[in-house]
């Protein structure tokens, strides 16, 4: 397969709205990065997702749509193929140049060891409206196998780093509503998810102040960290595993978790100090210790959590992926639009060392227009 422009799409478990971002790749080596966007969630279509993602904590059947999750689907089927339509007309290109799109659908559900894993959005439908080939439903064969179906960026994090200027091994480091590591140091990539990311940050400032998220880290530079209960959350057998593993975004529910009566600033500290923390015990699991550490996702704009990082990865080097010339912002967006070639080449997506499934595994669903 020659070089393709491919658009990726992502909504993650932050809730926070949908990325866009266009690369052309060949499924293997990416040969130019295009425009990225950003269409936010309002607080009432975040507050739909949330409904969403209690109503699908339930599901026995990844297929069963009804109620809040018919609606959710309807929904997030039509804001991705809106901030497509727009992302297109606000850069000028013509959607006959784009192959594919890569679209992610948003995780209501992931319980891997019941070979479960649940996104919503109608690929097939997008791919309708768009007139556009769409790759989509990417973690469903891998679990199938047995494997965690997360995390699947990986590859492409082993894309970016390979020829990456900086000491390596490297550990590339997405800080969404959960965080996942991926360390790169030649061969096939290792990787896992390593504890909750901005999830309990941003459902502790919610539910205390209504805010949807610690901006820029203010009230957890504020705050003093809870060491002891860093320690006991660590406790969990969860942090002991190997990888690869995987968590659902509401394994650790901070309701579920016996939280002290924190201030908001203590609180906001305490829980960045437990996602800085759990990023540093998974450095026993991996190989051998990166020395070189690029941040990406919602948390690379959160300076007090990228402090608190560098302070507990040392001595290796912590640095946003906008610093080293990536997107912290796009770079999952753009995975998905990779995932998507490599899916429609027949490519791998998934390892045994990225997701503990038995053997390469390719993945992800192709619908016509």
């Amino acid at each position: 397969m020659g070089i393709i422009r491919a658009i990726g799409l992502m909504s993650g478990t932050s809730l926070d709205g949908v990325d866009v971002a266009l690369i052309e790749t060949d499924g293997e080596r990416i040969a130019g990065f295009g425009p990225v966007g950003y269409r936010p969630y309002s607080d009432d279509e975040q507050a739909l997702l949330r409904r969403a993602l209690l109503e699908g904590a339930s599901l026995a059947d990844r297929t069963e749509r009804s109620g809040v999750l018919a609606q959710a689907e309807d929904f997030v089927t039509r804001v991705h193929a809106e901030t497509v339509e727009a992302f297109l007309d606000a850069e000028n290109i013509d959607k006959a140049d784009v192959a594919i799109v890569g679209f992610h659908g948003q995780t209501v559900l992931h319980k891997p060891a019941e070979r479960l894993t649940v996104q919503i959005g109608d690929g097939a439908e997008l791919a309708r409206r768009l007139g556009i080939t769409v790759a989509y439903d990417f973690r469903a064969a891998d679990v199938a196998q047995g494997g965690q179906g997360a995390p699947l960026v990986p590859v492409f994090h082993q894309a970016l780093a390979r020829d990456l200027a900086r000491p390596h091994p490297i550990a590339v480091l997405n800080i969404g509503g959960v965080a996942n590591v991926t360390w790169v140091d030649g061969g096939d990539p290792v990787a896992c998810d390593t504890g909750p990311g901005n999830a309990l940050i941003d459902d502790f400032m919610r539910a205390r102040t209504g805010a949807p998220l610690d901006r820029d880290g203010d009230e957890a530079a504020r705050g003093e960290i809870d060491e002891a209960f860093v320690e006991r959350v660590l406790a969990h057998a969860f942090f002991d595993l190997p990888c690869p593993k995987s968590l659902d975004r509401n394994a650790f529910a901070f309701t579920n978790m016996g939280l002290p009566d924190f201030t908001v600033a203590n609180g906001a500290a305490t829980l960045s100090a437990l996602t800085a923390a759990s990023v540093a015990r998974v450095v026993q699991r991996l190989p051998e210790p990166p020395r070189s550490w690029v941040v990406a996702g919602g948390g690379a704009r959160n300076p007090t959590l990228m402090r608190l990082l560098a302070q507990r990865l040392a001595p290796a080097t912590v640095e946003t992926a906008d610093a080293v010339g990536w997107s912290s912002q796009s770079i999952e967006a753009q995975a998905f639009a990779y995932l998507a070639v490599r899916t429609q080449a027949g490519l791998p997506i998934t390892y045994p060392l990225t997701t503990g499934v038995k053997q390469p595994m390719t993945g992800g669903v192709i619908a016509k227009p």
